[in-house]
């Protein structure tokens, strides 16, 4: 790997980074005011920022939160580090910095869940799921997920289609009278050879026009050592392994603009690049932990997004363009015994419209309709160009009241497809309804009672209607159907006689049950190599969620805990004759997950624990012994202090990971690293 820099190259970089930062310094301060002046405090104005923090106790749906504050206790970088904190949720990881990593609420699967950023849906036509490990959580605001619908009235057609929708928010910048730039200089250093030079810059344009752009270079050599067991009792021979060819590096840039013409109109542009190089490790089996498999990927997105908000009236529009380009490499190709390279270049224009009409107090009926040309290029011998065409409308009425909020929508769906070596075009049709309700019982107090119904339907991605199986032309999209009720008790406080002690608590409890019919699966059809895509299978998913979280403040120090359950019972419920997978968990789901965070702030210093805990889990239909997966949890602590400088502030962040060296795996024959260490320095000004 070419581009993989030596320790000697970290310590030089890392050294030439704080001389820069250093260097700047005396610049920044002739354009800003000190910041610890007690007039600057009293003066601080009131910003209106752009994107509104989802609440999780007013919403008909679920909804969890991670901001920016909790990003920072935890040391997250990768956007899957921030999804793996909430409840409900299967990370399927396949190891390292670098590995690949999807996400599946609630047993629904990795491609009922929708990415978008700012509101605008990313999206993947080939593979119909999302690689978390490739979005980094730099400049965001806050990260939500959002089971079955989001709450707001003003979306995209494509958000509302959607089973679950993780957004990230880019944070508005803000500035103080005589402000004009905020620079954030940082990188982080972990073992294994990770590394994560990153900039990022906040810059006032004019009255009503700014800008946020940010770069990051992340690489690592990902050779952690490991245990290989040699049976699956794990109590025979075994040895101590290094995974081999798994080094990865990963280029960031992301720009932001924002511009307010008045109070209550908004456009926001972003313009995201990413170009990566992976090595694929591949499972290990008996002695052979490396591989021979490489991939290549760039992804390139502009949008552009405008909303005017008005007392009856409020619309948007978005439009966006996409294009991704995925190079597979196979230096020992077993089908072909020679070098195999698939490169697939996919391209996306997107157009959405919505509007939001008050005709009276606490009345509102919203209509969206979005309109996305998608295409794939491939260098595969068959079907080498296909062509997708997607329309959906969606339609809401929604009443609300102190008391009460009610929301019912209906989607319809239009998806027609054309592949270059089928002369028939494929045509899908659906109307998918939503119902939602949140009321407030008692008028003494804050407790909140929920329920929600809605069909998602979800149309096959390419890859399983075109590469590498055999076409169906019966090949049938999956319906899930959710329901979840549950119970919310927002934020109350208590205060101690001499009010020297605070304390804040919340909690939410979410029972759902979701039917996934017309399941696509692959099976092998002549080999392991060779594939067929069918429609067999129907799940039922019964679950609860359970999130909880409590503040302590005293006068010197604060204690914030949250903590998390999730129960998924997600079974097979396909053939009633065959006793072998009837009514067993389906892959990879855990009927017992959850975790706990706990950070305690002091003036001195600050430090954070955190533990993940996942029951036992399947890799196959059948659960058996042999195709068990053991429990595991993954504990971690933090320690961070803030420095203040003359001019700006300097964070250092200590973190252990895996702090009990734990062996396990995510997913079968890869494993997760074992305890390793993370330093991360942050000059802000």
């Amino acid at each position: 790997m070419k581009r993989i820099l030596s320790a000697k190259d970290i310590s030089s970089l890392v050294l030439a980074l704080a001389m820069w930062a250093t260097g700047i310094a005396p610049l920044a301060a002739q354009d800003t005011t000190s910041r610890h002046t007690p007039q600057r405090q009293e003066l601080t104005p009131v910003v209106v920022t752009k994107g509104k923090r989802p609440s999780a106790t007013l919403s008909q749906a679920p909804v969890q939160v991670v901001d920016s504050k909790q990003m920072e206790r935890s040391g997250a970088l990768l956007l899957s580090d921030a999804v793996r904190q909430m409840a409900g949720v299967t990370l399927r990881d396949y190891g390292g910095v670098g590995g690949m990593k999807t996400v599946s609420a609630r047993g629904l699967g990795s491609q009922f869940s929708t990415l978008s950023i700012d509101g605008v849906a990313v999206n993947d036509a080939q593979n119909g799921q999302v690689d978390l490990g490739r979005y980094l959580l730099a400049g965001s605001a806050f990260v939500s997920l959002s089971n079955g619908q989001q709450d707001e009235m003003l979306l995209s057609a494509r958000a509302t289609a959607a089973g679950s929708v993780i957004n990230m928010e880019t944070h508005e910048p803000s500035f103080l009278p005589g402000e004009r730039t905020h620079l954030r200089l940082g990188t982080e250093v972990g073992s294994f050879g990770m590394l994560s030079p990153s900039l990022s810059i906040d810059r006032r344009l004019g009255k009503r026009l700014s800008l946020t752009a940010f770069g990051n270079w992340l690489q690592s050599r990902g050779n952690y050592p490991f245990t290989l067991y040699y049976t699956p009792s794990h109590q025979d021979s075994s040895s101590v392994e290094r995974r081999e060819h798994s080094a990865m590096w990963m280029a960031t840039g992301d720009i932001s603009l924002f511009f307010r013409p008045a109070l209550n109109r908004l456009l926001t542009a972003k313009v995201h690049y990413v170009q990566g190089h992976h090595e694929l490790p591949g499972p290990v089996f008996f002695y052979v932990s490396g591989g021979s498999e490489e991939t290549r990927e760039k992804l390139f997105f502009a949008q552009l997004k405008y909303s005017e908000a008005y007392r009856k009236i409020s619309w948007q529009a978005i439009g966006k363009y996409q294009y991704t380009n995925d190079i597979y490499e196979n230096f020992k190709a077993p089908t072909l015994s020679r070098y195999q390279m698939n490169e697939y270049g996919q391209q996306e224009g997107y157009l959405s419209g919505s509007i939001v009409w008050r005709p009276a107090e606490g009345l509102a009926a919203s209509l969206a309709s979005d309109a996305a040309l998608t295409t794939l290029h491939s260098n595969l011998a068959t079907n080498s160009e296909v062509r997708r065409g997607t329309s959906l409308t969606a339609a809401a009425l929604q009443w609300s009241s102190p008391r009460l909020t009610a929301k019912a929508n209906l989607l319809a769906t239009v998806v027609g497809e054309k592949a270059s070596d089928n002369p028939y075009s494929v045509t899908y049709r659906r109307l998918s309804p939503y119902a939602g309700i949140n009321v407030k019982p008692l008028a003494k107090s804050n407790l909140r009672l929920r329920y929600f119904f809605k069909e998602t339907y979800r149309v096959p991605n390419f890859s399983e209607m075109y590469y590498f199986v055999m076409p169906l032309d019966t090949l049938r999209p999956e319906c899930a159907s959710q329901h979840n009720v549950g119970i919310a008790l927002p934020l109350w406080q208590t205060v101690s006689g001499d009010s020297t002690l605070t304390s804040t608590f919340s909690l939410t409890v979410d029972g759902y049950r979701n039917r996934v019919k017309d399941k696509i699966i692959a099976v092998p059809r002549q080999n392991m190599f060779i594939w067929s895509t069918m429609n067999l299978g129907r799940v039922d998913i019964t679950g609860l969620d359970i999130n909880g979280t409590a503040d302590w403040r005293w006068s010197k120090i604060g204690i914030s805990a949250t903590a998390t359950y999730s129960l998924q019972n997600a079974v097979d419920h396909t053939d009633p004759d065959n006793p072998k997978t009837y009514g067993h968990q389906i892959p990879y789901t855990p009927r017992h997950s959850g975790g706990l965070t706990l950070y305690v702030q002091h003036r001195w210093a600050n430090v954070g624990y955190n533990c993940m805990l996942v029951g036992r889990r399947y890799d196959q239909q059948q659960n058996s012994d042999e195709s068990m997966l053991p429990a595991y949890a993954d504990h971690g602590i933090t320690a961070d202090r803030t420095f203040e400088l003359p001019v700006g502030d300097l964070r250092v962040q200590v973190q252990v990971l895996n702090l009990l060296d734990v062996q396990y795996e995510v997913v079968r024959s890869y494993p997760m690293m074992g305890r390793n260490f993370r330093v991360s320095i942050r000059y802000e000004f």
